[in-house]
């Protein structure tokens, strides 16, 4: 079904608003919170900024130790500056020789000044060109394509085989609390304590001890057992243990396909399981203003694959028919039919952005515009980026 879509997305410069025809759910919603528009003053569909929780019944004892991203839409100035930024580029993984120096990862993000040395340092940089390269190695592929998989690509996707199968073993506790199962907290368990034999299995002998270093990386990749929760800091974390595994030279350029049609689905199966069996809080979310309660990532390499396709428009997501056909070809059609499993209501209501998304013309256009969001809302976000982990692999370096 198609429909008018007005709001000025963060991968759109329009900023007319709407003739006063249109529904008032057309009107510009990036409004004070007396929900009238600021351009028109007709209503709005969201009256005031949403709640702090993207659910609004979370645990009655529950208390975030994560500082939540703001919890508002995006303001004039910030969308247009992630307009107006350029596309992040695609970048070789500078591979690491002996002697090896290998050290316990530690967090050093505290402020947004050091948001900025890490977003301008050659870490930061090719960190983020690795996850260009790997959008842009999946372009015109379905997920069912053959693709070069290498050992180290079977040995990750066995491992998150044994991961999955832990959720059967351990099933989740009856309690009150609709978020947060405390069992989550025995499978995580496990994972830690499983965690530097897993890594073992990729390592040759002369890299052993890079565990060390790759160890924290994968155990933050699953969600917080503390906060029982999870969020797009924790895949950052993801893609940041298979960019050190890249920068090991076990990851290789030609595996790149493999990587997110084989482990990154494979990571995306685990992840939904555990959020479905455990109840897992989203993680800093930004509510019904965010792409989504718990990922970014697929998405982008979701509307990668789609560049260019013969038929399947950014506007094909509110078919139901494409969506039960391809969802399990393409990550992008995957993600929205899953937003659609667990979220109730009108798609426009519960997921504005997603919906706003769907009305530009050109998944080439959606690609780099989410490329560019996920550096301003992920990357560039104290509140993610503090707990993200700087050793030898992935070095923090200060600017002058």
């Amino acid at each position: 079904m198609e429909h008018p879509h007005s709001h000025q997305t963060l991968l759109s410069p329009d900023t007319s608003c709407p003739p006063a025809s249109s529904s008032p759910a057309a009107h510009d919603s990036t409004t004070a919170p007396c929900g009238t528009c600021r351009k028109c003053g007709g209503p709005t569909t969201f009256a005031q900024p949403p709640p702090s929780w993207s659910e609004v019944s979370p645990p009655p004892a529950y208390r975030p130790i994560r500082a939540p991203a703001l919890n508002l839409p995006p303001n004039e100035q910030s969308r247009q500056a992630i307009i107006l930024s350029p596309v992040p580029q695609s970048e070789k993984v500078p591979l690491v020789g002996p002697p090896f120096l290998f050290q316990a990862p530690s967090k050093k993000i505290q402020s947004p000044e050091d948001i900025r040395c890490f977003n301008d340092s050659d870490s930061g940089k090719n960190f983020l060109g690795f996850i260009v390269a790997l959008s842009e190695s999946m372009r015109g592929h379905k997920i069912s394509d053959p693709c070069h998989q290498s050992d180290t690509v079977n040995s990750i996707i066995s491992i998150l085989h044994s991961l999955i199968d832990w959720i059967d073993e351990i099933p989740p506790t009856e309690q009150a609390a609709r978020y947060g199962n405390v069992s989550y907290r025995t499978w995580h368990s496990r994972l830690v304590e499983n965690s530097d034999d897993l890594i073992l299995r990729l390592l040759p002998d002369d890299r052993r001890s890079a565990t060390v270093e790759l160890v924290p990386y994968f155990t933050d990749s699953f969600g917080n057992s503390s906060r029982i929760d999870y969020g797009t800091g924790h895949e950052t974390n993801f893609a940041a243990w298979l960019y050190c595994l890249a920068r090991l030279g076990l990851i290789k350029e030609e595996d790149y396909q493999a990587v997110v049609a084989r482990v990154f689905v494979k990571y995306l199966e685990l992840m939904r399981k555990l959020q479905l069996v455990y109840c897992l809080e989203p993680a800093g979310s930004h509510g019904v203003w965010g792409l989504d309660d718990y990922h970014f990532l697929p998405f982008i390499f979701g509307a990668s694959q789609l560049i260019d396709h013969k038929y399947m428009k950014p506007k094909s997501i509110h078919n139901p028919d494409i969506l039960d056909n391809f969802s399990n070809e393409y990550l992008y059609l995957s993600c929205i039919a899953f937003v659609k499993k667990v979220k109730k209501g009108l798609f426009a209501e519960h997921s504005p952005l997603l919906d706003d998304i769907s009305g530009v013309p050109a998944w080439k256009k959606v690609n780099s515009g989410l490329l560019k969001m996920y550096k301003a809302e992920v990357l560039e976000k104290v509140p993610i980026m503090q707990h993200f982990l700087f050793g030898w692999l992935i070095k923090w370096r200060m600017l002058a």
